[in-house]
C-alpha cells in the first residue's frame, strides 16, 4: 500500500488545483447542467471524440484512472508511466456509416519515473462521387474525407503517488477541397491516494484555439466561398476514479467510474470494469449514462508471452442503438 508523507500532502492539492485550473474554459458551465444538450453541434473536429483501444473502450472508456497502456496517449497521458514498460498498440475500429478509424501509439520508457511517447490517430473513407440538385446520379467529379492527428506527449512520476503528463498534438482534417488544421493540448494527472489501490485522475483533452476551414469552394451558381465560420475543437474535461474491490494471485477485478464534461453537450457518467484470470484472460464490460445512442459495451483481451516480450488482442463491442454496432480490435506489444 502507497502512503503519503506530510510534504506530499501538501504538494499534491496543489498540483490538482493547478490542473483543473488548466482546464477551466472545458468546465466553465456548471457541473450538471439542464440544458446542457443545447450545446451540441458547437463544435469541430469531432473524430478527436472517438474511443480508441479496444480495452478503454470496452470499459464504456471510463479509463482515465485505469491508464497504463498505450491507449493512455488517448486518455490520460499521466498514465504512459503506470505501462510497464516500452509499448506499442495498433488498433482498428469500424465505425459507423462505413467509416474506418485507425489508432497507432508507442511508449518509450526513459526512465522509471519518466516516458514519452507517440501516436498518430485517422478516420477515413472510400472515394465518394460529387452529386448535385441537378446531377443527382453524380456529376463524374469525385472528393475525398479524411482527418488525421499526430501526437507527442510526455509523462513525469513527481512523486510516488502522483504522475503528470501533457500531449502536443497537430490536427487535420480534410474534405474535398478544404483544409482544417490545429494544433492542441492534452493535460492529464494520476494520483494514487494510498488507501488500498484507489487513485484518482483528472484529464483535459483537445484544448486550443477556435479554427475555421481553409480553401475555396465553387458554389452551383458560379459563386465562389472562401470564408468560413470559427468553431471551438470538442473540448473535454474528464474525473475518474478506480479501484480493485477484488485482486489476489490468480483474480483480479478493477472497477471504474468517470464524469465526463464536454464542451458541445451534457455531461455524461461512464462506468467500467475488467475481470483478469491470471493476468492472462480478460472480460470486460461498460456503460455510459446521459449519452444518446450509446450506452452498453463489452469486450474481452488475452495476454500472450512472445519471443521478445509479451503481447496481447483485445476485442470491444459497442452499442450504438439506431446506429447500429462498432467493433474493435487492438493488438499490443511490449518489452
Amino acid at each position: 500500500m502507497r502512503i503519503l508523507n506530510t510534504t506530499m500532502m501538501r504538494r499534491i492539492p496543489v498540483l490538482l488545483v493547478l490542473a483543473l485550473f488548466a482546464a477551466a474554459p472545458a468546465a466553465h458551465a456548471q457541473l450538471i447542467p439542464l440544458l446542457g444538450g443545447q450545446r451540441a453541434g458547437i463544435s469541430s473536429l469531432q473524430f478527436l471524440k472517438i474511443g480508441t483501444g479496444a480495452r478503454a473502450v470496452g470499459m464504456g472508456e471510463a479509463f482515465i484512472a485505469v491508464a497504463n497502456d498505450a491507449s493512455s496517449l488517448h486518455y490520460n497521458p499521466a498514465g504512459m508511466v503506470q505501462c510497464e514498460g516500452h509499448e506499442a498498440m495498433f488498433s482498428h475500429t469500424s465505425w459507423v456509416v462505413d467509416l474506418q478509424h485507425e489508432f497507432v501509439a508507442g511508449i518509450y520508457r526513459l526512465s522509471a519515473s519518466d516516458a514519452v511517447g507517440v501516436s498518430f490517430t485517422s478516420l477515413h473513407t472510400e472515394d465518394m462521387e460529387v452529386r448535385t440538385e441537378t446531377q443527382p446520379f453524380g456529376t463524374g467529379r469525385y472528393f475525398s474525407y479524411g482527418d488525421i492527428a499526430v501526437g507527442v506527449s510526455y509523462a513525469r512520476q513527481l512523486t510516488e503517488q502522483f504522475s503528470f503528463g501533457a500531449t502536443v498534438r497537430y490536427v487535420e482534417e480534410t474534405i474535398d477541397v478544404l483544409k482544417t488544421r490545429a494544433v492542441m493540448i492534452d493535460l492529464g494527472t494520476y494520483y494514487w491516494t494510498g488507501l488500498g489501490s484507489t487513485r484518482f485522475s483528472v484529464a483535459v483533452s483537445n484544448f486550443g484555439n477556435n479554427v475555421s476551414p481553409e480553401g475555396t469552394v465553387d458554389l452551383p451558381r458560379g459563386e465562389e466561398v472562401s470564408s468560413f465560420q470559427e468553431y471551438s475543437p470538442p473540448t473535454l474535461f474528464r474525473i475518474g476514479f478506480a479501484f480493485e474491490p477484488i485482486q489476489d494471485d490468480v483474480n483480479r477485478l478493477t472497477a471504474s467510474a468517470q464524469l465526463n464534461h464536454p464542451n458541445d453537450n451534457s455531461e455524461n457518467l461512464a462506468l467500467g470494469f475488467e475481470y483478469a484470470w491470471n493476468e492472462l484472460f480478460f472480460i470486460r464490460g461498460g456503460y455510459k449514462l446521459n449519452v444518446d445512442e450509446e450506452g452498453l459495451t463489452a469486450g474481452a483481451g488475452i495476454n500472450a508471452p512472445i519471443g521478445f516480450g509479451r503481447g496481447g488482442v483485445d476485442y470491444a463491442y459497442a452499442d450504438f442503438g439506431r446506429l447500429g454496432a462498432v467493433h474493435r480490435i487492438t493488438v499490443r506489444l511490449g518489452l
